[in-house]
């Protein structure tokens, strides 16, 4: 329900002195509350200010949330921010991806948060989050009755409800900086990732994009263009050189890992999978034993059609830890071949004896037979480093994270002169995105360059 009140003044048009010229600021009041709107030219202004009055003339109530005439008000008023959040995500949960689920559920909730009319001072805010993110926010979770919801949960998301704003809160700008500035802060405060604050606006700006389809709001009403309540920051495409690692601390690495009991071996396959074949961790997790082609001796082939990202089993429709999918940025069902170093060649007929596995079995199995767990290939990686690098290395950003043995085999590809093309063709990129990402780590062709160049002349030459 719309609270409203026809205690309303509008006061005379305030010129306003600028560097370029004029504004105009429409002012007026709606009980105890003060609004404004500038506007360049007084004609604008004027027609603000006659809107205004006639609606006082005809008797019309004004909203004391947006100070404007009821007539004016869409049915954000009448939709709650948390009802319209649970519909916009079960309408578009079977479309969307698993970790497209997980993302919108982590935007959501920091929206729903700042939404609230009083913080929830009463509940525990991890176990808040908790709760919207991984309940009101997942639509098979919520939906699924062999999965009953915690009474506590259960209270908390009904407090939730009841206390969270009407989608009208959409129409008042210092609203809409309070969730923008939500959507760029992490729970203890600090600064989200540039990439994770983009993500998390393209998210509510989708939603709020789906509101206006709807009729709930007029605009949407999420910032654009430069500022600090603006566009979201930029983020850096090209990544960080000193995350590369040399030839050496990857020999080393490997060497290290190679040595670790039971299944030393088959880690080391697997990392050095991403060193030498520049293989997307999600992409090794779900190789075949088929998928590879081991000559005797010399180069042999991978024939890559598949991904397999860990999102966690309450985001996915199998109820699987990973999400089998096809290649990223490529048409479903395709493929791309990427050559296989001698080295790992050795090292894949390796495992594939040691442990025998059979041509449908994956190459990189995890303990219990299954997809390899992303927990367990992060902890051998971070355990290496810690044992192989030098202190002020592992402090570094050198390989820091297991992504960098991809990032470090492409950049050693494009420094040997392998043509950009074809090392898009293999990394599964494209040619703009992969220059991006790498032009600043090319070294060593600077010289040949230069020798190339150095007869251009524009002076004559000395008789």
């Amino acid at each position: 329900m719309i609270e409203s009140t026809f205690d309303v003044r509008i006061y005379g048009i305030e010129r306003r002195t600028r560097a370029n010229g004029y504004t105009y600021k429409v002012v007026w009041k709606v009980g105890t509350k003060k609004h404004s709107k500038t506007y360049p030219t007084k004609a604008l202004a004027d027609a603000r200010r006659s809107d205004l009055l006639t609606a006082v003339k005809r008797g019309e109530p004004f909203s004391t949330e947006t100070g404007q005439p009821i007539s004016y008000a869409s049915k954000a008023a009448d939709a709650n921010w948390y009802d319209f959040a649970v519909e916009f995500i079960d309408k578009n949960w079977m479309q969307w991806s698993p970790n497209h689920r997980k993302n919108v559920a982590k935007a959501m909730t920091s929206a729903t948060v700042a939404l609230l009319r009083t913080p929830p001072k009463q509940f525990d805010a991890v176990r808040v989050r908790t709760a919207l993110r991984e309940w009101a926010f997942n639509t098979k979770r919520r939906s699924n009755p062999d999965v009953p919801m915690p009474d506590d949960i259960r209270v908390i998301l009904d407090w939730v409800r009841r206390n969270t704003l009407p989608m009208s809160a959409w129409e008042q700008t210092e609203k809409i900086d309070v969730v923008v500035g939500a959507l760029g802060t992490l729970l203890d405060g600090t600064a989200a990732a540039a990439s994770s604050v983009t993500r998390n606006r393209r998210i509510m700006s989708l939603a709020m994009d789906y509101a206006v389809r709807h009729g709930i709001l007029r605009q949407n009403p999420m910032p654009k263009g430069k500022g600090s309540s603006g566009g979201a920051p930029k983020v850096a495409q090209a990544i960080d050189k000193r995350s590369l690692l040399n030839a050496q601390q990857v020999t080393a690495l490997l060497e290290w890992i190679g040595k670790r009991p039971r299944r030393g071996l088959l880690y080391r396959a697997f990392f050095a999978t991403l060193c030498y074949a520049g293989l997307r961790p999600e992409e090794a997790v779900a190789l075949r034993v088929s998928d590879a082609i081991l000559p005797d001796s010399g180069w042999g082939e991978f024939v890559i059609y598949q991904a397999a990202p860990e999102v966690g089993s309450q985001w996915t429709d199998s109820g699987d830890t990973h999400d089998d999918r096809g290649l990223k940025g490529r048409a479903e069902g395709d493929t791309r071949t990427v050559p296989i170093h001698p080295d790992l060649v050795a090292f894949l007929r390796e495992i594939i004896n040691r442990y025998e596995l059979k041509p449908t079995d994956l190459l990189f199995p995890g303990e219990g037979g299954g997809k390899l767990a992303g927990s367990v290939f992060r902890r051998v990686w971070e355990k290496a480093r810690k044992a192989v690098l030098a202190p002020h290395e592992f402090s570094s950003p050198a390989g820091r994270r297991v992504y960098d043995c991809r990032h470090t085999c492409l950049t050693a590809w494009l420094n040997r002169g392998i043509p950009p093309a074809q090392v898009a063709e293999w990394a599964g990129n494209s040619v703009p995105v992969l220059l991006a990402i790498y032009a600043r780590c090319i070294v060593g062709q600077l010289a040949n360059y230069l020798r190339q160049i150095e007869d251009i002349r524009y002076v004559p030459t000395a008789a």
